[in-house]
């Protein structure tokens, strides 16, 4: 890397709006989208993708809502014609949609793209040509007027063409390529000289697509270049501005959105930002952060495990798990603290009287999009208490209290400590069980018992296996608990003192489980806790009890 860039690269110039206004905008509604998934999306693939692959993606597009879909590049070969009109021939395109092709501007591209869609109800035609300095200089060897005239000569072609097929409805977009890099004054020019040929109104608008075909600057210039356009062209009330953002340095998201606050009235991406280079913009990402806003982007992201899962699929390009809103981690905390919010946000939501989401650290909820809550929190050898309940809660019902979530997170840390990976529920299960819930390899362990006697003065007889010799121990107490703590005491148990107890029902109806929570203190001055599950709560408490008198 040099020393001095400024050597070797120019900054990009500013645009001159010193009124501009997009700064003060927000987004209030969706955009017309159109996806490029099948075309730019494709045209970036190692391998293409087959007929089989498209269709497949095709449907994925119409049941999300996609309203119109680039499908191609008939002109690049017959296996791009062939699926186009293959769609159109089998009637799969729904009433609703519109079917997009490009073409580079030249007659016989032009001619072969109309023809591959003959017998579509409605169609658009997406006409291209570079008009940037560095093109016209470096590719092309020509002037600004004949950069236009290419542009002038192809609609032409395109009003002739449409001219000859009358049963459909036909709409025009036009791109001047490398807008981003080319001066917004010709822009302009070449965009009005192509509407002198095909004459667009308020009700058969002209699109025209200002692509950021290398994004070169940082997105508040190109929303600049996007206002400044939108100024500028005359006849605005016939004409669509559609973006069409790269990703070359990170920020064709906040292009599009900067750019629709500059007045666009259309976006152009791939669903997860597949396309050239470093891609496309991401549709998804556009339409879930207007959703996080309150704005509906009138797409249907319900199910977005299967959007990825077809996404990846047809392009053989795995989502990366970071990948906002899709990847597999984005609402996964690993972190104690993060996991400690989370858990509260949770609780706190489900105490509120309103539907408004505030869960710290998820912008978005995960159900909204067809995610479970199961795998918001993971825990690995970074988590932290609240962790570890939150992930028995989900999957066991127990809801710890805050002490004994302490005492437990001591024994999970040294488990993801000694296996060094991610531990599952029953990882986290395992281990509960190995460190509070009796068993028969315990020191103390119920077979029977029964309780008797006045409230206030009970008395508890049990049949326990002490040391692995069965015995009968009686003790007499104001309660079950202290009739089996006196039981035990006067058995060469230990002398326990009750610091606290908690219980709850795990589930619901006749099958329903209740669990309780026992912590004690015992003579040495040593903090235990004992945890005992039944289907009767009273067998639970004396469970518990002798889970806690094992731990001593």
């Amino acid at each position: 890397m040099l020393r001095d860039p400024s050597t070797k690269y120019r900054p990009f110039p500013v645009i001159d709006i010193p009124d501009r206004t997009w700064p003060s905008k927000t987004i209030t509604r969706a955009p017309r989208w159109l996806s490029t998934d099948l075309r730019d999306g494709n045209q970036a693939l190692i391998d293409p993708m087959d007929a089989e692959k498209k269709t497949r993606f095709f449907d994925l597009l119409v049941k999300v809502g996609l309203k119109e879909i680039e499908v191609g590049f008939p002109s690049a070969g017959a296996t791009e014609f062939d699926f186009i009109s293959g769609l159109i021939r089998d009637g799969r395109i729904p009433d609703d949609v519109a079917i997009q092709v490009l073409t580079q501007s030249r007659r016989d591209l032009i001619e072969r793209s109309f023809e591959s869609l003959d017998g579509a109800t409605t169609a658009i035609v997406h006409l291209y040509n570079a008009v940037s300095p560095a093109w016209r200089k470096i590719v092309f060897g020509m002037t600004r007027a004949e950069v236009k005239q290419i542009a002038i000569d192809g609609a032409k072609v395109l009003r002739d063409e449409a001219a000859k097929r009358p049963n459909t409805r036909w709409q025009f977009e036009y791109s001047p390529e490398t807008f981003s890099t080319a001066e917004l004054d010709f822009s302009v020019e070449v965009c009005e000289a192509v509407m002198d040929v095909l004459q667009p109104t308020p009700d058969a608008p002209i699109i025209f697509n200002l692509p950021a075909t290398v994004e070169c600057a940082t997105p508040n210039v190109y929303a600049d270049q996007i206002e400044w356009f939108g100024r500028h062209i005359r006849n605005r009330d016939a004409v669509v501005i559609s973006l069409h953002t790269h990703n070359d340095r990170g920020t064709g998201v906040a292009a599009a959105e900067l750019g629709m606050m500059a007045g666009a009235d259309r976006v152009e991406g791939c669903l997860l930002g597949n396309g050239e280079r470093t891609g496309n913009c991401d549709l998804v990402t556009v339409a879930l952060n207007m959703y996080t806003q309150g704005v509906d982007p009138q797409l249907d992201l319900s199910d977005i495990d299967a959007v990825v899962k077809t996404v990846e699929y047809a392009t053989n390009i795995t989502v990366h798990p970071r990948t906002p809103y899709a990847g597999e981690l984005v609402f996964t905390a690993f972190s104690g603290s993060h996991q400690d919010a989370i858990k509260k946000g949770f609780a706190a939501q489900a105490a509120r009287n309103d539907d408004l989401w505030e869960v710290p650290y998820l912008p978005i909820d995960p159900a909204d999009l067809g995610r479970s809550y199961e795998a918001v929190i993971r825990v690995n050898s970074q988590s932290g208490k609240g962790g570890v309940a939150w992930v028995l809660e989900q999957d066991k019902g127990l809801k710890l209290p805050k002490r004994l979530q302490a005492d437990f997170s001591r024994h999970v840390q040294a488990l993801a400590d000694e296996t060094s990976r991610e531990l599952n529920a029953a990882d986290i299960f395992g281990a509960f069980e190995r460190a509070y819930l009796p068993g028969e390899a315990d020191r103390f362990v119920l077979r029977d018992y029964e309780e008797n006697g006045p409230a206030g003065d009970r008395v508890f007889v049990g049949r326990l296996a002490i040391d692995g010799e069965e015995r009968s121990i009686s003790g007499r107490g104001n309660g079950l608990i202290s009739g089996v703590i006196a039981a035990l005491a006067d058995s060469t148990g230990p002398t326990l003192d009750v610091v606290d107890y908690s219980e709850h029902a795990i589930g619901h109806g006749a099958g329903a489980q209740a669990v309780a929570y026992l912590e004690c203190r015992t003579a040495d001055g040593r903090t235990v806790w004992g945890v005992g599950i039944d289907t009767d709560i009273a067998t639970a408490s004396v469970r518990a009890v002798l889970s806690a008198a094992n731990r001593t």
